[in-house]
């Protein structure tokens, strides 16, 4: 199951193209990728 998330210059939720499973500074899980549609770099905290 791919992770959904927001995509700001899209304005809707949309699936995270080539999504990285990363975590943050403070230790925190969080999934990184790009919008299909435009390209643009999204990014979800929380594991998936």
């Amino acid at each position: 199951m791919a992770a959904e998330a927001y995509c700001v210059k899209c304005k809707t939720k949309r699936q995270i193209k080539d999504a990285v499973q990363i975590t943050m500074k403070n230790g925190r899980p969080a999934t990184e990728g790009k919008c299909p549609v435009c390209g643009t770099k999204m990014f979800k905290i929380g594991a998936a």
